[in-house]
C-alpha cells in the first residue's frame, strides 16, 4: 500500500495560520468577557475618566462641614439616649478604615461621658461586593440588635472597580455603575435614619499610589456629590496627611517639630495617630453634642457602657500598640487596626475567612500594589 501525499508546505503554513488567528480571537473574546474596560466598547460606552476632587464645601475652622459645624440643634439620636436614660449609641460602618475610624473614636469619646462607640464595620467590604456580603441586609440586622444615635460611614477603599448590572459589566465610575451603587448607598442611608440616626460619610485620604490615588479621588467626588443630594455631611480628608504641596506623606512634623507616623506601611491606610488626626474634630464636636444634650447633668453611672472587647489575641500587644490612647482610663485602648490591602488586591476566593483581629501593622504580611479593577469584577 502507497503511503499517504504529505501536505504541502503552502497548506501547513495556512493551518497554522488558522490556528494563530483562532487563539488570538478567543483572547480577544475572554478579554472582552472579562475586562470592564473592554466590555464598556460592547454597550456602556467608554469608561468615565475616574481623576477628580471632591466638591468644595464650607468648612469651620477645624475642618468640618458646615452641615456639622453648624448646627444648632443636638442630633435627635443624642436627645433620644437622654430621654431613654441609656449611653450615647455612636456606630461606626465600613471597611477596613472603618476599623481604624473606630478604634480612634473608641479612645476620643470616653465612656465616662456616656459614649458607646460600636464597631460595625468589616475588612474587604464595599458596596461593589454584594455577592461577598450584602451591607444592606447586614445593616439590617445589625439594627435589629439595638439603636445606632450617629452613623459614622466610611466606604471605598475596597470599591475601585467595575460591577455586574443587569449581566452587564458597569465600569468603574461609568453612568450605570454610578446609578446602581448610588441606590444601594441611598437605601443604607435610608435604614439609619428610618430608625433615628445622624449620618456622616468620612471620605478617604490621599493615597500613595498615583493609579489608585486617581481612582479613590474620584470615588470621593462621587460620594462627596451624592452625600450633597441627601443631605448628610461629608468630611474630606484629602488634605489630611499631606505635605506642604498637598502630596502624600507618611510622617507629619509634630508640635514639638518632630516628625510623627500618620500611614501604615502600604501607603493605604493610617497609623492609629492617622486615624485619630482624621477623626479629632468630630470627636471634639460630638463630645460637645452630648454635653448639651445632657443640659449640664451629670454622667451616672449606669450610663457608663462596659469597655468594647479587645479585638487582638495579646493584650500585652495591644496596650502597646498607642500609649497616647491609656488616657482613657476605663479600658485598654483598641489594638491598631491592620494595615491590609483593598481586598480587591487580593485572589478571589469562596473559602470563609478567619474572624477579624485586629493586629499591628509590624504583624502583617507586606502588602502587593493595589489592583484597580479585578479581572472579573465582583458584586
Amino acid at each position: 500500500m502507497s503511503e499517504p501525499a504529505s501536505p504541502s508546505p503552502a497548506f501547513l503554513l495556512i493551518d497554522r495560520a488558522a490556528v494563530l488567528f483562532c487563539g488570538v480571537a478567543a483572547g480577544i473574546a475572554i478579554g472582552l468577557a472579562f475586562a470592564p474596560q473592554l466590555q464598556s466598547l460592547l454597550g456602556d460606552g467608554a469608561p468615565m475618566a475616574i481623576a477628580g476632587a471632591a466638591p468644595a464645601q464650607a468648612v469651620d475652622s477645624d475642618g468640618l462641614p458646615q452641615a456639622v459645624a453648624a448646627a444648632a440643634d443636638v442630633p435627635a439620636g443624642l436627645a433620644r439616649a437622654v430621654a431613654e436614660q441609656r449611653p450615647y449609641r455612636i456606630g461606626v460602618f465600613g471597611d477596613s478604615f472603618g476599623d481604624g475610624l473606630w478604634a480612634a473614636l473608641y479612645g476620643q469619646l470616653p465612656r465616662r461621658e456616656a459614649f458607646q462607640v460600636l464597631r460595625y464595620s468589616e475588612q474587604a467590604t464595599g458596596f461593589t461586593r454584594y455577592s461577598q456580603a450584602n451591607l444592606e441586609e447586614r445593616l439590617a440586622a445589625t439594627l435589629a440588635e439595638g439603636p445606632v444615635d450617629v452613623a459614622v460611614i466610611s466606604f471605598g477603599a475596597n470599591d475601585t472597580q467595575g460591577i455586574y448590572v443587569g449581566g452587564k459589566v458597569a465600569p468603574l465610575l461609568s453612568s450605570r455603575w454610578r446609578t446602581e451603587i448610588a441606590a444601594r448607598i441611598t437605601r443604607y442611608i435610608d435604614l439609619l435614619r428610618g430608625q433615628g440616626a445622624s449620618v456622616v460619610w468620612v471620605g478617604l485620604p490621599v493615597m500613595r499610589d498615583a493609579r489608585y490615588q486617581a481612582q479613590v479621588q474620584g470615588l470621593n467626588a462621587f460620594y462627596a456629590e451624592l452625600m450633597a443630594e441627601l443631605g448628610v455631611p461629608f468630611i474630606d480628608t484629602s488634605r489630611a496627611a499631606v505635605d506642604g504641596n498637598g502630596r502624600y506623606a507618611s510622617h507629619l512634623p509634630g508640635p514639638d517639630g518632630v516628625p510623627y507616623l500618620v500611614r501604615a506601611g502600604d501607603g493605604i491606610h493610617m497609623s492609629m495617630k492617622g486615624y485619630r488626626l482624621l477623626t479629632a474634630a468630630l470627636a471634639t464636636r460630638l463630645r460637645a453634642w452630648g454635653q448639651a444634650a445632657r443640659a449640664g447633668k451629670p454622667v451616672t453611672p449606669d450610663l457608663v457602657p462596659p469597655p468594647a472587647p479587645l479585638q487582638a489575641e495579646p493584650a500585652a500587644e495591644a496596650t502597646s500598640v498607642e500609649p497616647a490612647l491609656a488616657a482613657e482610663p476605663e479600658a485598654p485602648p483598641p489594638a491598631e487596626p491592620p494595615a491590609s490591602v483593598p481586598a480587591e488586591a487580593a485572589p478571589a476566593t469562596d473559602t470563609p475567612s478567619a474572624p477579624t483581629q485586629l493586629l499591628p501593622p509590624a504583624a502583617q504580611t507586606p502588602p502587593q500594589p493595589p489592583q484597580a479593577e479585578p479581572a472579573e469584577p465582583r458584586l
